[in-house]
């Protein structure tokens, strides 16, 4: 059964292939804000999952002639901070605002997730779910931020930090699972995946293929 991850993000293939799978990477090009435009009242956690499975979904669409029995993953983040649901900031000064409204607060970093299975090329079953973990931001200094804005990667991240990279050094601590903030919860996507009939160990390369 091939594994195959609606998302372009990095840490998330990282993270299931440290967890022993070998996924194929094919990205959705989602519309984000006009699907979360189309649905203002639904809950933080609620709103990350339909972006999840908008993502899997058109992902699923693409890849059933080629891989008709696959299981598609799709995943969104989004940090909750202070009321506030945020995505990627795209720009420096995006960044820079985000960093000065959360250091030294706490926000949750949410994590929507789908899965598809497909059977002769249709989906055959779904399941979905939000997972959220809080994290502690630490204050970092004015030169300090500066530098991190400096290297780009709160640009591209939802949150405008990372847990498993140079954010890592502006993170106090967790509260919940650490995979759900690098973008891909393994106990959730774990129960996901006994909800459509699969158990992750279907998903592991021979452990003579694994790096």
């Amino acid at each position: 059964m091939r594994l195959v991850l609606a998302s372009a993000s990095p840490a998330r293939l990282a993270v299931l292939r440290a967890a022993g799978t070998d996924p194929l990477v094919e990205v959705a090009g989602v519309d984000e804000d006009a699907l979360l435009a189309a649905y203002p009242d639904e809950t933080p956690g609620r709103k990350v999952t339909l972006l999840a499975e908008a993502k899997a979904t058109a992902v699923a669409e693409r890849i059933a002639g080629e891989h008709p029995d696959a299981l598609v993953v799709g995943c969104d983040s989004m940090l909750l901070v202070g009321g506030e649901l945020v995505g990627k900031p795209g720009d420096a000064g995006t960044a820079r605002r985000r960093w000065q409204e959360m250091a030294g607060k706490t926000g949750e970093l949410l994590t929507g997730h789908a899965v598809l299975r497909l059977a002769g090329g249709t989906v055959a079953d779904r399941a979905t779910g939000d997972a959220a973990t809080a994290v502690r931001f630490a204050e970092p200094t004015a030169e300090e931020l500066e530098a991190y804005l400096g290297t780009g990667e709160p640009l591209h991240v939802a949150g405008a930090f990372t847990l498993d990279g140079i954010g890592g050094w502006f993170v106090e601590g967790i509260d919940g699972d650490p995979s759900n903030v690098i973008g891909i919860s393994l106990p959730l996507l774990r129960r996901l995946l006994g909800e459509v009939g699969v158990s992750p160990v279907e998903l592991w390369r021979d452990q003579g293929d694994r790096r």
